[in-house]
């Protein structure tokens, strides 16, 4: 197990060395690694950045790992609710079992006795469609909704003042049965197979207590949170997240993602987890010339440049003018009103693209699954006016919203959100 040395950073952090048994490449992640019956010596190892299959980050520390942790290509993503039966004791015990779960599967165990090791006559512990494959970099976030405070768990008075449903927005086509949620998990990882067993064994484990509201499968991470990490594009074919909030901006990251000690103690060292469901008119945008969909964005499509530089990561300049020999960023491009010095404030961005088929007019049913992670869910809302006027509004339909708490990391001996009931 990966510890935190005097003044260094831990993988949470988003930082991470290649495993000490050598480099199998960005390539190989999820490409049926057979292992067989992996130990945890030989996955509990310090995770790279860039898709080793053998990462394994720490379930355990002071924060939930999913969140500065360098984003995996893989997504699954649920939000369940509590069973009308389910009682205080119930959800305790679920938080329990989710905890020590994900311990074992972010370290490449099986969860309690296994597939095959148990009672012959009794199902398995373990759905067993992991069995032989590594960690995968594997991350397991858990989080809890504004509906989990109402009058059922006696919870009313340990709920956070801003954790609140998010208010309507401009353009908004939101679908209530995929929108939010009594609790949430994320799971990231290298490989589908890897991050879709985590919800299948969570899932399997709530039986009776929750049941699963909504879920999304995500591919092709749509930002980075380490600087170690090229800029991915989206279904659009941008550059995305390129000035997203980095691991290595420890004082940005303080400031903008973790929640400090102020109203509810028990959210000091989490966050607050945004999700949008956003839906891309992709045969629309096939059909726009490039000229104008660099200015929609604000950004070269080649390169990922503002519009005023040359290079991806130059500042944009949003006080060139045409007389100044240089390109303008339009004032309805999307980065310039998504832009910290016009919205005020910064996120940690999580998103991955999504392909859910095609629906009946032939049209794919794709766009982006947004997350974001912010230290009040106000630090989204504000971004998400700030783009009222974007022209690639004209492109996409937000048709899902949810907000979650998400509690600071567990020590082990404990479980995540047990200072909720304390």
């Amino acid at each position: 197990m990966t510890t935190r040395t005097p003044g260094g950073p831990t993988p949470q952090d988003g930082i991470s060395r290649r495993a000490a048994l050598g480099i199998l490449g960005a390539g190989t992640a999820g490409a049926g690694f057979a292992a067989g019956a992996a130990t945890t010596a030989s996955f509990a190892t310090q995770a790279s950045s860039d898709g080793d299959p053998r990462d394994a980050y720490p379930f355990y520390g002071e924060h939930q790992a999913g969140i500065t942790t360098p984003v995996q290509d893989r997504l699954h993503f649920a939000a369940f609710d509590l069973t009308s039966t389910a009682t205080r004791d119930d959800l305790i015990q679920l938080l329990k079992d989710w905890t020590d779960a994900a311990a074992a599967m972010t370290q490449g165990r099986e969860v309690g006795d296994g597939a095959v090791d148990g009672a012959p006559l009794l199902p398995p512990d373990d759905t067993g469609e992991a069995l032989g494959l590594p960690p995968s970099g594997l991350t397991i976030t858990i989080g809890v909704g504004p509906t989990l405070f109402d009058e059922r768990f006696g919870l009313a008075d340990r709920k956070p003042t801003d954790l609140e449903p998010l208010p309507l927005f401009a353009f908004d086509l939101l679908e209530e049965s995929i929108s939010g949620g009594d609790l949430c998990v994320q799971a990231c990882a290298h490989d589908p197979q890897v991050a879709v067993h985590a919800i299948r064994n969570l899932t399997r484990l709530a039986f009776g207590t929750a049941r699963i509201r909504w879920s999304q499968l995500g591919f092709g991470r749509t930002s980075s949170t380490s600087t170690h990490q090229a800029t991915p594009r989206n279904l659009f074919g941008f550059k995305d997240g390129t000035a997203n909030l980095k691991s290595e901006e420890p004082a940005a990251v303080d400031e903008f993602v973790w929640v400090g000690d102020e109203d509810q103690n028990w959210m000091s060292g989490g966050t607050y987890l945004v999700t949008r469901k956003i839906v891309m008119t992709i045969e629309n945008w096939d059909r726009v010339s490039l000229a104008e969909q660099e200015d929609i964005v604000g950004r070269s499509k080649g390169e990922g440049a503002p519009l005023s530089g040359s290079a991806e990561f130059d500042d944009p300049d949003f006080e060139l003018g045409t007389t100044d020999g240089g390109k303008v960023i339009p004032v309805d491009s999307h980065v310039r009103l998504a832009h910290p010095t016009t919205s005020g404030t910064r996120i940690l961005r999580r998103g991955y693209n999504f392909v859910d088929g095609s629906n009946a007019l032939g049209q794919l049913d794709a766009g982006l699954f947004f997350i974001s992670m912010q230290r009040s869910p106000a630090q989204f809302s504000a971004v998400q006016r700030s783009l009222a006027t974007d022209t690639m509004n004209e492109y996409i339909r937000h048709v899902s919203s949810a907000v979650f708490a998400i509690p600071p990391g567990a020590t082990q001996g404990s479980y995540v959100g047990a200072g909720l009931f304390d």
